[in-house]
């Protein structure tokens, strides 16, 4: 299992409703997955327009977790698949923003790849609350499991029991 913060981005995160309140929960989970050791990705879509990962996510990063992507679905991205691959992640926990665009289409094309994905739904936002309702009901219905982040938490703590 590992955890994926889909371009939680400073100059997208001021136009995203509950953008404050998201980047929170991303925080507990990054902090929780690094103290359990379950491998972090993070992707920053187009940063040179969005700007990188917003400084209270950064901050706990290794340069080598951040995947640049220019395609809205990260697993379109040969560096993306291959640091999945090289982390061995079968099973995704995601948070990020737009609910809509990058991370639907990330969670999607994630399944698709046979790769389990639970969505962190109060982890996740859109610039509309209209479009994060909609793109999480048709993530649930392509197959994603659904948690809040104290549960992703929970089971993060419980995987490093499983693994001694």
């Amino acid at each position: 299992m590992g955890l994926l913060l889909v371009d939680l981005q400073t100059r997208l995160a001021p136009a995203i409703a509950e953008s404050p309140a998201v980047i929170d929960q991303a925080a507990k989970l990054l902090q929780v997955a690094r103290a359990v050791d379950l491998p972090i990705l993070a992707t920053e879509q187009y940063s040179k327009g969005l700007g990188a990962t917003v400084g209270a996510l950064r901050r706990f990063l290794d340069p080598a977790e951040i995947i640049e992507k220019t395609a809205f679905g990260a697993p379109r991205e040969e560096a993306f698949r291959r640091a999945l691959a090289a982390r061995g992640i079968g099973e995704v926990v995601v948070a990020g923003m737009e609910a809509h665009v990058c991370v639907q289409q990330t969670v999607l094309c994630l399944l698709e790849q046979g790769v389990a994905v639970s969505l962190v739904t109060d982890a996740v936002a859109s610039r509309d609350p209209f479009n994060k309702e909609v793109a999480i009901n048709r993530m649930a219905a392509a197959g994603a499991g659904m948690v809040t982040a104290d549960a992703a938490i929970a089971r993060f703590q419980t995987s490093r029991c499983a693994n001694g």
